[in-house]
């Protein structure tokens, strides 16, 4: 068996020995070479050609998030941060997944290392999907964005639309998701139908990615809070370490948070979403599962589909992991597969009056 060949990129001495302990003691995975700083990686990799990077994002002599675009215009490669969990870190993580970083490891709450070992397993599965992500993907998204909010000549035309005011739209991702996610709302109209989103994400992450997508969306984007009433032109982006629910209250649907147990490994989790949209908005659901590793939201698709919503999936093509659609396709949950610069436009049409 070809092991999956890492190359570590930190200037902690600690990280880099945690790192290659945890690596190590899988067996499909191994340190090919470590390096203290992105001037000494660049040797290394040439030298010993490893198939996914594990990179910090500060460091001496040059930062990860420069060291990362030069690498991905010279020599595109899977990488996986090293991100601080923190509303501090999270901006320069997105920052890393916009620019093409496959995931991110979250380094522990107050940087205690030490208890690292409690991620091994984590830590190991992102590596393994990193290798395996199709990088090609990435060409697939949008390859800028304006930093203020745009209005495109297309969206303008898309307002002439009318949409059912009884639609909602529901979308779950995991890795690769955010950067799939802005793809997919980015020119929505500004009438669209109201929009619940499920991405896996740190708690300290999903308020700085849903301002992040509001200000280069026309529509608002909004990290969930209990009781919002969902308006067409709002996307709701379920909070880390809470599940996103629609529930009915007064004749209005409004957002609801859980805090329940994890399901499927995940907590936001799609199927939470989508089996609550059932009970409330049934055949008017209109729902989509986009890039991301497992299988979450393949079962609450499959419901969505029972009850006459109409389901889509990211196609494997323009998915950066095809875990997550990929299981729904299995599962027969999917009505329409798609590349992800088509899934806008295929959620538009199945809302219109």
């Amino acid at each position: 068996m070809n092991k999956i060949k890492v190359l570590i990129i930190d200037d902690s001495e600690l990280i880099r020995q945690v790192l290659t302990e945890i690596i190590a003691s899988a067996p499909d995975l191994e340190v090919v070479a470590s390096a203290v700083d992105p001037i000494d990686a660049r040797d290394k990799i040439k030298q010993f050609s490893p198939d996914v990077l594990t990179l910090d994002i500060e460091m001496p002599k040059m930062d990860g998030i420069t060291f990362l675009r030069n690498l991905m215009r010279l020599r595109p490669m899977p990488v996986v941060m090293i991100s601080t969990l923190t509303e501090h870190g999270a901006p320069a993580t997105l920052d890393a997944l916009e620019i093409g970083a496959v995931d991110y490891i979250a380094k522990p709450k107050g940087g205690s290392w030490g208890n690292l070992a409690d991620y091994a397993e984590v830590i190991q599965d992102k590596l393994r999907h990193a290798a395996r992500s199709n990088m090609s993907a990435r060409e697939s998204f949008t390859n800028s964005v304006s930093p203020v909010k745009v209005a495109t000549s297309e969206s303008v035309q898309e307002n002439n639309t009318r949409f059912k005011s009884t639609k909602v739209i529901c979308i779950g991702s995991s890795t690769g998701g955010t950067e799939a996610i802005r793809e997919v709302l980015f020119d929505m109209p500004t009438n669209c139908p109201p929009i619940l989103m499920a991405q896996h994400i740190p708690a300290a992450f999903s308020a700085s990615l849903a301002d992040r997508l509001n200000r280069t969306c026309a529509i608002t984007v909004k990290e969930a809070k209990a009781g919002m009433p969902l308006e067409a032109g709002h996307a709701y982006l379920a909070p880390g370490d809470f599940h996103l629910k629609v529930i009915e209250k007064n004749g209005r649907l409004i957002t609801a948070l859980d805090d329940s147990d994890k399901v499927n490994g995940h907590k936001p989790s799609v199927d939470v979403l989508f089996q609550s949209a059932i009970s409330c908005v049934g055949k008017n659901i209109v729902a989509a599962i986009l890039t991301g590793m497992g299988n979450d939201g393949a079962e609450g698709l499959k419901s969505i589909q029972d009850h006459q919503g109409i389901t889509f999936a990211q196609d494997e093509a323009t998915s950066v992991v095809w875990g997550m659609p990929g299981a729904a396709v299995k599962l027969g949950a999917v009505k329409h597969i798609l590349p992800i610069k088509k899934i806008r436009n295929g959620l538009l049409k199945a809302c219109e009056r």
